[in-house]
Formats: C-alpha cells, structure tokens, sequence
C-alpha cells in the first residue's frame, strides 16, 4: 500500500480499541517469567556457553597470544580468535571490527571466545589466556581534540542561512556560552545476549536486538554468507535505547563459538563490556549564540557542536533540533567530529536531540532573563509554523505554543519567582521550564496477517518490542481493522522469517509498523469481504462480524474451507518532504536544593506532549516518564567517566554509573494534546518515545538555576558545581 495523499477517514478512526487505555497483552509473560528472552531459550539442545575476552588496551597490537592453558582446563570445547576465525567481513552498522586482532581499536574490543560445557569453565579458562600487547598513544580527551576536529563528512553537518555573523554582531541583545554533555551509557537491565545453532549452513539466532532484518543483512556480510541462510529472533527485549539497534560482539562470537565447537552456545555479555564493547552516546561540547531585538525576537541563532568517535564514525547530531526549532532570519550549525579511540559513538534515545537541547533549552532561559522576559513567552514569540531555513515548507502539526501554555495552567508556572526567592524550609525551590523536540520518520514496514475457521487473527512481522507496547498496539490495530476484540488477536512479533518492518528506533516504531498492518490487514478485509460476497468498499467489520445493510455473517466463516492469510508493506511517499513532520512537547520541572549542602531533589515534573494520535494512552505515558526518568539522570548523576591515560570508561558496572531510583522521581504527569496528523500515516500517529527525553535535562538545570541563582552549563548539575555560588542562600 502506498501512502501518498493525507489520511482520510479510514476504519482506525472508530477508536473502538486504538486510542483506549490498554493493558500490555504480553504483561503476564513478563511478569511471571515465562517470557522467553535471548539467553533463555532453554529449547536448544545441549548448550555449551562462550565467554568473550576483551582486550586490555585501547590502541595498538596484539604481539603474542597463548591459549595453552586455557585449552587444558577443565570443560574447553574450543577458543575462537581473529587467527582461526576465518575471513570476516565487517557489517554497515559498526564501526570498529566485533573480532579484534591483531590490530585494536578500542578497551574491551572482542579479541576472543572461550566455549565450554558451563559458563563457569568458560570464564575461568579465558583468565588464563595471556596476552601480549604494543600499546600506542590514543587520543581518549574530546576537549584536547576539539581544536583539531574538522566538520564531519556527514550530509547537513554545516548550513547557514542568511548573515548569521553580521546579524549577531549588529543584535542589541547577545548570548554567547558554551555547555558540555558528558558520555553516557545505555545500561539497559538485559544485557546483550545470544543463543546461537548451527544446522548444517543454516545459522539460528536468538538474539537481544531491535532491528532484525537490519542486522541479519549485517550477519550475512560479516561472515559472508546468504541472509537466507540466516534466521534470527528477538520477541521479548529487556531494554535497548538505541544500544541493540545492530549487531554487537556476542552476536557474531556466538555463532562463531558455534560453529567450532558444533554445540548450540549461549552468549551474554558481562556488564563492563555492555559499556565499553559496545555502544554509547558521545560527549559534546556546544557553543551557541543567540541575538534577539530587544523584545525578544531572534535575529541570529547559531549552533556548533564537537562530538568524537572510532575513525569512520559519525557525530552526535546535537545541532539538528536547532534547525527548526525557533524562527530566525539569520542561521548557522555546525557540527564537528574529533577522532577519538574510545568505544564506539552511536544512538542512543534521542540522539542529537537529546543533548542538543540539553544546551539550546538553558540558552533560551538565559536569553530570557538578559530580556527581561518570561522564559515561556519567549519561546512563544518565537514560534513558527514553517520551516524557518525552507519557509515553503509547512509544518503537518505544530501546537508547541499550546503545550507551553496548557503546562504553564496545569503546574502553576505564574507562582514562579525570582532566582533564590524562595524558600521551603532548608530547600530553596525553582521551576524550569524547556521544549521539546523530535522529528517524526516514518519508514516502510510490512506484516503478514492470517484469519483462522475460529475468527483467530494472527498478525506476523519482524518488528521488535523493547519495553515500548508494541504487541499491544499491533494487537490494537488488527483488532479494529478486523472488528473483533483483542482476546481474538495473536501478535508474534521478532522473527525474520517475517514480513520486514520497521523496526525499534528513531521514534518510529509504533506509527510506522502498526501502519503496516493496517495495510495488511487492509487486504485481508478485501479477501474476507469477497469470500464472504459483500461489495469491499462498503463493508462493516464490528463485533466479529462483517456487515453491509441488513445483512451480517460471522468473520469467522470467511475462513471456513481454510485459513486466509494477507502480506502488504506500508511505503510513503513524499509527504514528508512536502511537510516538515515533527513531535512537540514542554517540559516542567519543580526541584528543591538544600540551602547549605546543595543536594538536589526533584519534587515533581509534567510533560505536555503534542504526537499525533496516541495509540495506547497507557504505554505512551510508560514511555514518557521513563524517558522524563532518563532525562533527570542525565541532569544530575550520569556521566561515564573516561580514563584518559589508557581510554575506558572506568564506571562501567551498575554500581559505579548512576541512574535514577524511584526515591529520586516523585510524581510525574504527562498530558497528551488531542491531535491526528494525516500527513503521518494512516494511523495518523506519530511517536513519543523519544519525544519524553528531549528537553528534560534543560528544564532541570533551568529549576536548580531559578531555585539558586547558580547557572552550570556543564552536565551533570552536581552539588559541587553549586556550592560556590550559593553562600548567601546559606
């Protein structure tokens, strides 16, 4: 099906099931623990499990390797290196090789996998295995290389618009300030695991991983086989964030160790290496200026932001949001790429948006007070419904101004004070204030859709669930689409021998893969409906029925001489290039600081969100305090400390890389605006995963700023950061 004209009215708009608060249909799995994740496929037989040995430094060479010991102890079924590995190519979705040697590119690359009878053996032998190394200098300090750093390769990585120099030199009011973002990690519960067989050629995998058909076309070119001959699953995720997005080193070590010992081997990676072999969001440093008339009307925005990654990686895109965000005749971003040789940069929820607001959000406060102007209405005066560098180009729906104005009412914004005004007790209380931003991607996804002689609908696709809800609103969707109730809907999600999908990520799961059902399950009406000798376009699917004047058949006796099964794919068009598609949101945040020791509490928070239809209100505010959760960490505690004598992050466990607890977030409200954008899809939906974490750090660091009078531009805002500032307040 070809989505090439705005949604009209169509079978999703009944809201019968689309748009009700619905519990997760895979909940009871999860919570007694009978659903199925990568390291618990028990049905395999016979496992043997691998343990990967990553390597000690990193830059340089391994000079000498000896596997002697290692081989001789107890239960060694074989140990898999660069050296017997056999040729491997490298996928497009990693940037350093998954099987270091003997060249390394990074702390803890993969330099091999010990297989034995228990997970025990396998670990105790890999500690015997010796290792020599020729260490050389790496570059491990991002604000070292900054003067260095050219603009990256990447397509938009530069743009101006208009005279951006002389339109800031010549504007009564500037704002010059440079804000720094530290790494950070994903540090997912699940970590990256495996289960892999081999059956003759045939590779099987059970794997943690969000874009399944992305990362069996990367498994076929790393070990240079056919994709055909490559199955992989990953129906239950325990949490990703962008960090399973493509294939990591327990992927392909397992089904290396597979294949040499002859055993089904499971895999999972121990916690330093979920931090330091595989992904992570990169460190920024960002300068932005901003000139505005003296009624606060922007006449220069400009953005520049220095990220650094492996050779051959990319930036984080913190300038993107800049772009369109705020209206402004006068425009520059620039993003510039160090080359570092820490572990790998790559997405992690939000990326670009997420730390770029992280600057952009406080400059506009501290725009704002220079202005005398309340920092809301400046957002306001600088709203556009076009965007501002293409101003041909509409937006599909922007109600930011609506989200800044119903947050303002409903969290109370008018008591709002001057900085350190007031007082509770020993706290000093502020509230802060950010947009949100993220930009709306739709992309092709398909399902496969089967109707039994019971009325059972069974939706197949290879899309993923990650936490996110997604067997709900598959379920959701086919359930309206077919007329019948979700206790008559089976979703099997995570397999590639199913129709391709979207895939987790971006922010484009929910809206891209439940349109692609609705255009499965779309024929599948067609074929009931003709089964059943009734004119398509004026059938009625209701209460597992379907219906046409008078008459009303059973939806089931379709399917009586034998099951009908449906395939379509969603593909788009060029709505998107003719609308600037975008989700908004504000975010507010109250917190108190201790007067005398500068401890930081945040006391409550509200996101007002504007996403296009909300699928499942349920799952949808699941996803945003979670992500308001991320952002309050990434204001406050997270930061992955990077060694930058010998290139790790030295915190790479769950007890030395802070999260937020629960006594850390008091009480969080989400409101969703009443919006469908016909523009998006047939759902008319949009995403919101990421939409929580975008702004979330600014509206913090802007309340600890309103409650103290001590701006920090360097994140996290910690409380040795403050307490310079704050001896009047004592």
């Amino acid at each position: 099906m070809k989505f090439t004209t705005p949604a009209g009215t169509n079978p999703i708009d009944q809201l019968k099931v689309i748009g009700k608060p619905t519990p997760r249909i895979d909940g009871p799995l999860k919570t007694s623990g009978t659903a199925p994740y990568a390291y618990e496929h028990h049905d395999v037989p016979n496992p043997a499990y691998g343990y990967i040995l990553g390597s000690a430094i990193a830059k340089g060479r391994i000079t000498g390797m000896d596997l002697g010991d290692a081989r001789k102890a107890p239960g060694v079924l074989t140990i898999v290196t660069a050296d017997n590995a056999g040729k491997l190519g490298k996928g497009n979705f990693n940037t350093a090789k998954l099987l270091g040697g003997p060249d390394i590119e990074h702390y803890h690359q993969a330099i091999a996998i010990v297989v034995a009878e228990t997970f025990e053996q396998a670990r105790a032998a890999a500690a015997l295995i010796r290792v020599d190394y020729a260490r050389e200098k790496g570059a491990f300090d991002l604000a070292a290389a900054k003067g260095n750093a050219p603009v990256a390769k990447d397509k938009g990585s530069e743009t101006a618009v208009g005279d951006f120099a002389g339109a800031f030199a010549a504007a009564p009011v500037q704002l010059d300030a440079t804000y720094t973002t530290p790494d950070h990690a994903h540090a997912m519960m699940e970590p990256h695991a495996t289960t892999a067989m081999w059956t003759g050629d045939q590779l099987d995998l059970w794997t943690a991983n969000q874009m399944v058909a992305w990362s069996v076309g990367d498994m076929a070119k790393t070990l240079g086989i056919s994709r055909n001959n490559i199955r992989m699953r990953s129906p239950f995720i325990g949490g990703g964030f962008g960090g399973k997005l493509f294939i990591r080193a327990d992927v392909l070590l397992a089904a290396l160790g597979a294949k040499a010992a002859n055993r089904a081997v499971k895999v999972a990676l121990p916690r330093p290496f979920v931090f330091n072999n595989t992904t992570h969001r990169p460190a920024t440093i960002q300068r932005i200026r901003l000139g505005a008339t003296k009624d606060g009307k922007l006449t220069a925005i400009g953005h520049e932001s220095w990220s650094g990654d492996l050779p051959d990686g990319g930036p984080e895109t913190a300038t993107g949001q800049t772009k369109l965000l705020y209206a402004g005749a006068n425009r520059m971003t620039a993003m510039r790429l160090a080359v570092l040789d820490l572990p790998e940069g790559n997405a992690m929820r939000a990326p670009g948006e997420a730390p770029g607001l992280m600057a952009l959000e406080i400059a506009m406060d501290e725009l704002a007070e220079k202005l005398g102007i309340d920092p809301i209405e400046l957002r306001v005066i600088n709203d556009t419904q076009v965007d501002p560098e293409k101003p041909e180009r509409p937006y599909s729906q922007r109600q930011l101004n609506e989200c800044l104005r119903m947050g303002a009412d409903k969290f109370g914004w008018a008591k709002r004070a001057a900085p350190g005004a007031v007082r509770d007790g020993r706290w000093l209380v502020g509230m802060g204030v950010a947009a949100a931003f993220r930009n709306n991607l739709t992309m092709k996804s398909a399902a496969r859709v089967r109707l039994n002689a019971q009325g059972v609908v069974t939706v197949e696709t290879d899309m993923t669930d990650i936490g996110t809800g997604t067997y709900t609103i598959i379920a959701q969707t086919a359930a309206e689409m077919m007329g019948v109730p979700l206790d008559k809907v089976v979703v099997k999600l995570g397999d590639s021998s199913f129709p391709v999908s979207a895939g987790s990520g971006g922010q484009w799961g929910a809206n891209s893969s439940t349109a692609g059902v609705y255009a499965a399950c779309a024929k599948l009406r067609e074929t009931v409906a003709q089964k059943l000798g009734f004119n398509s376009a004026d059938a009625v699917f209701a209460g597992g029925k379907v219906k046409s004047g008078k008459r009303a058949v059973p939806l089931a006796n379709a399917a009586k001489a034998g099951e009908l099964v449906a395939e379509d794919a969603m593909e788009y068009g060029d709505l998107g290039k003719k609308y600037q598609q975008s989700t908004f949101g504000a975010h507010f945040v109250e917190v108190g600081v201790d007067a005398a020791t500068a401890e930081i509490r945040i006391r409550r928070m509200l996101a007002v969100c504007a996403a296009g239809r909300i699928l499942n209100p349920v799952s949808a505010r699941s996803q945003v305090i979670g992500a308001m959760t991320m952002g309050a960490g990434a204001a406050l505690m997270e930061e992955l400390a990077v060694d930058k004598r010998f290139g790790f992050f030295v915190n790479h466990d769950l007890a030395g890389y802070e999260v937020p607890v629960h006594a850390d977030i008091p009480h969080q409200e989400v409101i969703f605006l009443d919006e469908t954008d016909p523009m998006s899809s047939p759902m008319k939906a949009k995403g919101v995963g990421e939409l929580g974490i975008c702004g979330v750090g600014a509206a913090v660091a802007n309340a600890i700023y309103n409650a103290t009078g001590v701006r920090v531009r360097d994140y996290p805002v910690t409380l040795d950061k403050l307490l310079a500032g704050m001896p009047e307040f004592a």
